[in-house]
């Protein structure tokens, strides 16, 4: 196995930080804009949301965490009284919508504007805030980890379910998050399948596939 496949093997990985959320989500949208004239009323890879709905999906999580983690007084509380609707009874219901009259390429403009609320807010919440998260209490890095991670994989399923080239971010992007909010992921894998595996997404050889999965958001140990 090569260093390059496995951070973790040689050191461990840094903070993720705001930087690492722009970078996820521009690296999505780039993956994204072939697919513009596609149909995005398909699945997205295994989900059983649209590849609209999933977008939508992923620029409301950006934008929830931001909200949470930025707020002038963050709370630990788990009620949030933001309002929410769904597209469907299916579908996932959401704060942030895109209007359809846009097309994929005004979603696509949604998700960079929550994905640089999410990055402007981790840059400069301090590390000391804490927020309510279903997987935990989080700080600004974990909530920066949380971005990373759900960008990434939401673009996994969007590249999957509208038939462009595989989505395969960077090992050293993934490996931060991972490690960030997976504390007991694989130390023999590289950190992309590893990832794709931890979530249900992929299979690891001589391991079982998974099927119920969640991260941890707490914050490090210091």
């Amino acid at each position: 196995m090569s260093a390059d496949s496995n951070t973790s093997a040689t050191q461990a990985p840094g903070p993720v930080t705001g930087d690492d959320v722009a970078q996820a989500v521009e690296l999505a949208v780039t993956a994204l804009r072939p697919a513009l004239d596609a149909d995005w009323d398909v699945p997205a890879g295994s989900l059983e949301w649209t590849c609209w709905e999933t977008g939508e999906h992923l620029a409301d999580d950006l934008f929830w965490y931001a909200a949470r983690i930025g707020s002038l007084r963050p709370s630990t509380d788990d009620r949030e009284p933001l309002g929410w609707s769904r597209r469907r009874p299916e579908g996932p219901a959401n704060t942030i919508t895109a209007d359809p009259e846009a097309g994929p390429a005004g979603l696509l403009q949604v998700l960079v504007s929550c994905g640089g609320l999410l990055a402007a807010v981790t840059r400069v919440t301090p590390a000391s805030a804490r927020a309510h998260h279903v997987f935990g209490v989080s700080d600004p890095e974990g909530f920066a980890a949380m971005g990373v991670v759900e960008t990434l994989l939401h673009a996994h399923d969007l590249t999957r379910g509208l038939g462009v080239a595989d989505f395969a971010p960077p090992a050293d992007l993934c490996d931060r998050s991972l490690r960030r909010l997976f504390p007991d992921a694989p130390d023999d894998a590289a950190p992309w399948p590893a990832l794709l595996w931890l979530t249900g997404r992929g299979d690891l050889p001589g391991r079982d596939r998974v099927g119920k999965w969640r991260w941890y958001g707490a914050p490090r140990a210091t």
